[in-house]
């Protein structure tokens, strides 16, 4: 019954992909908070938000009523078991030279999020960002954020780096995993990090065999008519003839014969202009992922970058999933998504925790108090 879903928190929204594996994994998305007005209307073409079971709001989390929010999307002494998020992380790339990420405002955003788990204090959180926020340019953030969920009394997991790869995703994608239970929550069974799905190679995992990293071949299978994302980039003849000199399913900057002069004074970045190889793993779509310029995000063999479908089912969303807002805005929201089936696994390791713990609860049931 729709009453006794888990019900949960998206905030960061972007264009859904962690909303989408919580409704796929029969969890209750209740609101989504997102600032990008595109992300938004991406969001809305493809969630039912039209009522009030489902609130989305377009604002910057800084400047929202929290209190407003909790009575609006858990009246009536609703409880929300989960709160997910993936603030924003240009701020901790591994693209930021030196220390040029340090100061990014957008860094202390991760602090923001508690300011919402201390309204709605929820039964547990899960954040997810880059692995580049543990760098240790960026330790004060990241013991702050361990700090202020101490504060607001969680016991928080030690961060856990996961790789797409392992959990079904055709992608090399690593990303941190934050998870904290509120004090007294029985944590004992919890299977955290969840166990990888697939391997390098075949391999036993208690008594079963895992099979192997999934190819992201499948992703270029012709999209469905009239899919307003089955779109790429247009380019110019210069750019054509080096995607023509790259040799299919792979290649590099050096094959392309497309030699710029930063590439002759930094000798890096040798895989933009490259081919993505079908029968592997892709490379992490970023938010550049429809610009050849930016990665290794050439056709397997066609003579253009990927189109929007094609990124967007490397992060394994559904064909019926439609981005808004042009090429460019698309692409950024399919880089700065959750791979759908990456949500569903972290998601499949805490909801038997949360279930035992919501059966736990009776009606009228003190939280554990917070820390001090």
């Amino acid at each position: 019954m729709a009453g006794n879903k888990l019900k949960c928190a998206d905030i960061f929204a972007g264009a859904g992909g962690f909303s989408l594996a919580a409704e796929n994994m029969g969890i209750s998305v209740r609101v989504a908070i997102e600032n990008d007005a595109h992300a938004v209307e991406t969001y809305r073409a493809n969630f039912d938000v039209s009522s009030s079971r489902h609130l989305l709001i377009h604002q910057d989390i800084r400047s929202v009523d929290f209190e407003a929010v909790r009575k609006k999307a858990f009246p009536n002494g609703q409880k929300c078991d989960l709160i997910l998020g993936g603030p924003p992380c240009q701020g901790y790339s591994k693209h930021r030279i030196n220390d040029s990420g340090v100061g990014d405002l957008r860094n202390d955003l991760i602090h923001s999020y508690f300011d919402f788990v201390r309204s709605l204090e929820p039964t547990c959180f899960l954040m997810e960002n880059v692995p580049g926020m543990l760098w240790p340019r960026h330790r004060a953030y990241v013991s702050e954020f361990y700090r202020r969920g101490r504060e607001a009394g969680y016991a928080i997991f030690a961060p856990v780096i996961l790789d797409a790869r392992d959990y079904g995703v055709p992608q090399r994608r690593k990303r941190v995993f934050i998870l904290g239970f509120r004090n007294g929550i029985d944590t004992t069974d919890l299977c955290w990090p969840p166990k990888p799905t697939h391997s390098a190679a075949p391999q036993s995992n208690e008594g079963a065999s895992l099979p192997a990293w999934v190819s992201c071949n499948t992703a270029f299978a012709p999209a469905p008519k009239d899919d307003e994302n089955d779109v790429h980039m247009n380019h110019g003849p210069e750019l054509v003839q080096a995607f023509q000199n790259t040799p299919p399913n792979g290649g590099s900057r050096r094959q392309s014969g497309r030699i710029l002069p930063c590439h002759q004074e930094h000798d890096g970045h040798k895989d933009v202009y490259g081919r993505i190889d079908p029968s592997m793993p892709a490379p992490t779509m970023t938010t550049a992922c429809i610009n050849p310029s930016k990665g290794r995000f050439v056709h397997p063999t066609e003579h253009h970058g990927v189109t929007v479908r094609q990124a967007a089912r490397i992060q394994t969303f559904p064909d019926s999933f439609v981005f808004k807002g042009g090429l460019i805005a698309s692409g950024r929201q399919v880089g700065n998504a959750v791979p759908v089936k990456l949500g569903e696994a972290v998601l499949g390791a805490i909801i038997p925790t949360m279930k035992k713990s919501a059966l736990k609860a009776a009606p009228g049931t003190k939280r554990a108090p917070a820390l001090t």
